[in-house]
């Protein structure tokens, strides 16, 4: 018998990720990858498509031998009101990618912000002095979270609108991260910084590959397909750090089951290297999107 949630031995248990759109979602890969790593056999990992209005019929319709959730959006905050407790983590950002089930209660989480975290201290980034943000939105403000973390100075937002920037300094006081906004048309001065988080849709950073000056800083593009983005690949041509959104994406997954399996380390070799295959198995069959 595997170990459940909690850590006991117990019936199969179930998992899965949720969101609109959830056809290309790697969680299952890489959740999927971990339980066999783990040995847990019994453990079974899905994908649902859900958007806000559906979310409380599908949470009212589990039953116990459900483990946990994988959130996606425009989940992320719609989830709140239906669980008993979030995270401070969660909190924070007021998102959930993460809902645990233990002794009957719904509890929310955040792995995206430590899983930052984790991904860029694992390319040797663990403290800076300054850093950039390019975008706004849900995944700006959980870079946000990370770097008050890590960075023990001032961040740049780069943003589209007046709305958005003041929303960045909201995120930033809130936070306790000194942020100043600046013109998504003046971006390129970003790369002066020693760490720039870029968290904007595909396509959005094409433009900015040009710009990037010689043995830049470090690059994280929470982008993985298609990857490598221009800018990212430009970045790498010029002798910068790049980290990337499959590395995102793996660390808050090894969060994820660590929390709902109550196994811990979680296998990040074998989920990394699951998720590298799926992707390039994607890549020869259809064309890149963006």
């Amino acid at each position: 018998m595997s170990a459940g949630a909690d850590g006991t031995a117990g019936s199969p248990r179930r998992a899965a990720v949720l969101g609109k759109p959830i056809g290309h979602s790697l969680s299952p890969v890489l959740h999927r990858a971990a339980y066999a790593a783990l040995g847990l056999d019994d453990w079974r990992y899905d994908r649902f498509e859900a958007d806000e209005a559906a979310l409380p019929a599908f949470l009212a319709g589990l039953d116990a031998s459900w483990a946990g959730l994988s959130l996606t959006m425009p989940l992320k905050r719609a989830v709140i009101p239906l669980l008993d407790g979030i995270s401070d983590t969660a909190a924070s950002v007021e998102a959930v990618n993460t809902v645990v089930f233990t002794g009957g209660r719904r509890t929310g989480e955040n792995t995206d912000i430590p899983g930052i975290v984790e991904a860029l201290r694992e390319r040797g980034v663990e403290r800076v002095g300054r850093a950039a943000v390019l975008g706004a939105g849900a995944t700006a403000s959980s870079a946000l979270a990370a770097l008050s973390r890590i960075c023990s100075g001032e961040v740049t937002a780069y943003v589209r609108s007046e709305s958005r920037a003041a929303e960045m300094r909201g995120w930033g006081e809130r936070l306790g991260v000194a942020v100043t906004t600046a013109d998504w048309d003046a971006a390129a001065e970003a790369f002066d910084a020693p760490l720039v988080v870029a968290t904007t849709p595909a396509g959005a950073t094409d433009h900015l590959a040009g710009a990037v000056p010689e043995r830049p800083g470090t690059l994280f593009d929470v982008l993985y397909e298609p990857w490598p983005t221009r800018l990212a690949a430009a970045w790498s041509a010029r002798g910068g750090a790049v980290v990337g959104g499959l590395d995102l994406l793996v660390h808050q997954a090894v969060l994820q089951v660590e929390l709902m399996t109550g196994r811990a380390p979680a296998p990040l070799a074998a989920m990394r290297a699951a998720g590298e295959a799926a992707l390039a198995a994607r890549s020869t069959r259809e064309p890149a999107a963006g």
